[in-house]
């Protein structure tokens, strides 16, 4: 219950940061339509951060701790963890034994 309550806080503000990536202005570009001088820098001006940009700050650390939290907690619901893992031995794939192969004789 708990486990899906977080997924889907975590898919929600994933969806909300994509929608806050694309309503922010952006600071110049600098593709080849941007020719003229101008006075910003090369990663825009060293102004203030407003709303939009802090707010993706925050969504962005939430969604970075929110999938590592969800990742261990599914590995240890699992019964899987990391020790465990690295101390269980690879199994051998085997081969299946050769089979013979008829010879064929031609008849005269």
């Amino acid at each position: 219950m708990l486990f899906g309550l977080l997924a889907f806080l975590f898919a929600f503000s994933a969806i909300l940061i994509i929608l806050l990536v694309l309503i922010q202005k952006g600071k110049g570009s600098m593709g080849l339509g941007n020719m003229g001088g101008g006075n910003q820098m090369l990663f825009g001006g060293g102004g203030g951060q407003d709303f939009f940009q802090k707010l993706t700050w925050v969504l962005g650390a939430i969604l970075m701790a929110g999938s590592l939290t969800l990742a261990i907690w599914k590995a240890k619901q699992m019964g899987m963890s990391t020790k465990l893992l690295q101390n269980q031995p690879v199994p051998a794939k085997q081969m299946p034994a050769p089979q013979p192969t008829p010879i064929e004789v031609p008849e005269d």
